[in-house]
């Protein structure tokens, strides 16, 4: 139990020290309807796990139990074709129990809820920015390996 404390403790300085160096952005200039880009979002809520190049070395990760999972080969593991509807179920509703391999990745979507203060349509289209930008991060892809339709993210 204290080794867990202390482990979050951790990853929570870490993410605070890389959010030090992000610059400044006054969210007051934004209309309320604006929703980062997926390569924002992914640099902000992923990047320290996952790291800068999604490849499962973030600077939290050697904290973690589990290895984060290189997220450029998710085409290749999935026939060449980028798995949405499953990067958007574990985005959305979590891991489960060993789908993502652990249970140490937050649950994104009851967070967007709260940043997008119940915005549901905002919340989707932040979930279908990050599928975009990690189906542009395919290994062998130049640029997105197709891009998902708003319906397939509902």
């Amino acid at each position: 139990m204290r080794y867990a404390v202390l482990g979050s403790a951790l990853l929570v300085l870490i993410l605070a020290a890389q959010a030090r160096n992000q610059p400044n952005v006054d969210q007051t200039q934004f209309p309320p309807s604006y929703v980062p880009s997926g390569q924002e979002i992914y640099h902000q809520f992923c990047a320290a796990c996952h790291g800068a190049d999604a490849k499962g070395n973030g600077p939290a990760a050697s904290k973690l139990k589990t290895v984060p999972p290189d997220l450029t080969t998710l085409a290749k593991r999935n026939m060449g074709k980028f798995p949405y509807d499953y990067v958007s179920g574990v985005l959305r509703f979590g891991p489960g129990p060993s789908a993502h391999g652990s249970p140490e990745m937050p649950t994104w979507g009851p967070i967007f809820q709260i940043i997008d203060k119940n915005n549901e349509r905002a919340v989707q289209q932040r979930i279908k920015n990050l599928c975009n930008y990690l189906a542009s991060l395919q290994e062998g892809s130049e640029g997105a390996v197709g891009i998902a339709p708003v319906s397939k993210l509902k």
